[in-house]
């Protein structure tokens, strides 16, 4: 049914052509306002309901950004998070150099962290060129393009559909809803709201080709397609998301309405048509694709069938996609990481998720005349499937920086449908308005509340554990955060406490045992490397094993045994430096100087350290070679940053094999 107002009364009472409002399907399009943001149609000059159409929609752009604003203000107090954040940024020279010519080449032609994202790299190096490693800075920047592309989605939805309120709304909830925190709080996530920015300019211009047909739109369709690929490749789906737009707001899908028509300049109908117009889109995509893989596969992210069976992918999928509608629904117990199950869903929980799944899909395809029902469902359905765990990266089942596109759907399904609702029902405005401000205000609470446990890292993956269960992650990163802050014997319990739920590589176990070293647990550091003994093969990861071994007998002070494992390091790799110092000392203390030279001489060859050219010196002189000792402690003194730190560190390790030093 089509119902068209056409005139409105006047202050002195007679009537004019105002606007018509045409409704089908239970929507509402304000087609002249459609017709003047799409160019179609001038303006009515010296309108009044324009330019109070015009004011409105400015002051809720800018009530929407000063709320994310408001609401998201505990981030200037937010620390870096070791999580992504060191190698992004902290630990990171080509970052932290700035904007060269050097950063930029590096940018384009790096795989690290299984990414290629140059454009995430290049803003990661504006921001440490302008606020160095003050995270307010970089957290800020966040913050920005947050609320930059809440505004966007508003502008966009208001723009395609002609109504103010509900794109208002789904706006005010892609910005306050706590999922989003994580893209937001967190630094190094500065990919996600950065591809956002370019997913929506693309979806911007898009809209506004399809009125026009002008072809340089479709062109900076591309363009922002291309640079939001280059933030993140999570955007990959935007020609499907095209493809859903067609079918509405735009309704150049299918049988539309004849005054759709008027309202777009270039409308195929068929299917096939619509999907060749995209054709450039999809070629971008499937580049894009092949170099995400490339990258993952570089970094070791992308799990084999071995590690992760198609079953458990396909039961972990089903439970995901219901896990995120919880999230959206019930926003509670959000967390940075979701482990994955070690064994087997329960049947009845992917049965369950099935069947909801299902019968979500036949009821919007039943409610279909509603037609953003099953634009939002299949936006949420399809945008997720790059993130959704067919292909597995990492260790999480999902994460809520996943959801920060494929909500929108969601947003958009449930307010046109609750708005449809009222108005059906002739709720009163007054109600509905209330409701929303409560709901609004809620999420923002929520937000409010969850940056604070992204303040730090001790706080973080603290309340992740109190939210999570067999976290092994969470444990490790909270031990680590520990260890920095000297808590080493809480750090320790962290650290077992992770190895108890999962079977670190052996080279982690063997840094674990390193670390017990340094804080002066030898027998733990045996029983570590003992454990990689049994279960590795590897002649080099054996002969850190050994070493370390040998390390913990010397500081238990038992020489013979950390002798003959000194000995068993060399033998399967002769460069092993701690084998080679600890092997040095031994002679030392056996009074063998000249084996004691020879090995600290092989040290200082390949690393020539301070620490190292002063226990060369040392067993020099024991050798009563003078001179050599001297132009030795000269090196030494030549190299050192701290000298008297140097000389601290050799004195500890003469210490430990109890040799005496000599003037």
């Amino acid at each position: 049914m089509v119902t068209v107002d056409l005139f409105r009364a006047t202050p002195n009472g007679s009537q004019s052509i105002d606007h018509a409002k045409i409704s089908f399907g239970g929507e509402v399009r304000d087609v002249t306002e459609r017709q003047r943001t799409s160019g179609l149609h001038d303006p009515p000059p010296n309108s009044d309901m324009s330019s109070s159409r015009e004011m409105r929609v400015v002051i809720c752009s800018l009530v929407l950004a000063a709320a994310t604003l408001a609401f998201y203000n505990p981030i200037i107090h937010s620390r870096f998070i070791d999580f992504d954040d060191s190698s992004y940024i902290l630990k990171n020279p080509h970052v932290q150099g700035g904007l060269t010519w050097g950063t930029v080449k590096w940018a384009f032609t790096t795989f690290r962290e299984g990414n290629w994202h140059p454009l995430t790299w290049l803003s990661h190096a504006l921001d440490c060129q302008v606020f160095r490693l003050n995270p307010v800075g970089h957290h800020y920047t966040n913050l920005l393009l947050h609320a930059i592309n809440a505004v966007l989605l508003f502008l966009l939805l208001r723009q395609a559909t002609g109504l103010t309120w509900p794109s208002l709304v789904v706006g005010a909830l892609f910005a306050l809803h706590p999922v989003n925190v994580e893209s937001v709080a967190w630094a190094a996530e500065r990919k996600n709201v950065l591809s956002m920015l370019f997913f929506l300019l693309a979806l911007h211009a898009y809209d506004r080709y399809a009125r026009t047909g002008r072809r340089d739109l479709y062109l900076w369709v591309a363009v922002c397609f291309a640079f939001g690929l280059m933030a993140k490749p999570q955007i990959v789906t935007l020609p499907f998301v095209l493809l859903l737009w067609d079918y509405w707001p735009l309704q150049r899908m299918g049988r539309g309405p004849a005054a759709g028509e008027a309202l777009l300049a270039s409308a195929p109908r068929s299917f096939p048509a619509l999907v060749l117009e995209k054709w450039p889109l999809f070629l971008l995509a499937a580049a894009d694709s092949v170099v995400t893989v490339l990258a993952q596969r570089a970094g070791n992210s992308v799990r084999t069938f071995d590690q992760v069976s198609l079953g458990a992918r396909g039961e972990n999928v089903l439970i995901s996609y219901v896990r995120y509608i919880g999230k959206m629904l019930w926003p509670t117990s959000l967390a940075p990481m979701y482990p994955r199950p070690q064994n087997s869903l329960p049947g009845w929980q992917v049965l369950a998720a099935t069947a909801l799944l299902l019968l979500v899909s036949v009821l919007v395809l039943r409610w279909r005349d509603r037609r953003y029902l099953p634009m939002g469902w299949f936006w949420f359905l399809g945008t997720l499937v790059p993130m959704i765990g067919i292909i597995t990266v990492g260790e999480q089942s999902m994460a809520d920086r996943y959801a920060y596109i494929a909500f929108v759907g969601l947003f958009v399904a449930v307010v046109w449908t609750l708005d449809a609702l009222a108005s059906e029902h002739r709720i009163p405005n007054a109600w509905r308005a209330a409701a929303t401000l409560g709901v609004v205000f809620l999420m923002g609470c929520l937000t409010y509340r969850q940056l604070g446990y992204w303040h730090d890292d001790d706080t973080l993956w603290r309340y992740t554990l109190s939210v999570t269960k067999g976290n092994y992650q969470a444990h490790n990163n909270l031990a680590f955060a520990l260890a920095e802050q000297g808590r080493s014997d809480e750090a320790i319990a962290e650290f077992r406490a992770a190895m108890a739920l999962h079977q670190y590589p052996p080279e982690q176990v063997l840094a674990l045992a390193f670390y017990e070293l340094r804080i002066g647990h030898p027998k733990e550091a045996i029983e570590e490397s003992d454990s990689v003994l049994r279960s590795s093969s590897a002649p080099k990861v054996q002969a850190v094993a050994w070493s370390e071994v040998g390390q913990a007998h010397l500081q238990l002070r038992h020489y013979d045994q950390a002798a003959e494992s000194y000995r068993n390091a060399l033998r399967l790799s002769p460069e092993n430096e701690m084998a080679l110092v600890g092997s040095g000392l031994i002679a030392l203390r056996q009074g063998q100087s000249d084996l004691a030279v020879n090995q600290f001489g092989r040290v200082v060859k390949l690393d020539p350290s301070d620490v190292n050219l002063l226990l060369l010196a040392q067993s020099l002189r024991q050798a009563g070679r003078s001179a050599e000792a001297e132009a030795a402690s000269a090196q030494a003194r030549k190299v050192s940053p701290n000298l008297s730190e140097a000389e601290a560190a050799a004195g500890q390790f003469l210490s430990v094999a109890d040799v005496k030093t000599q003037p």
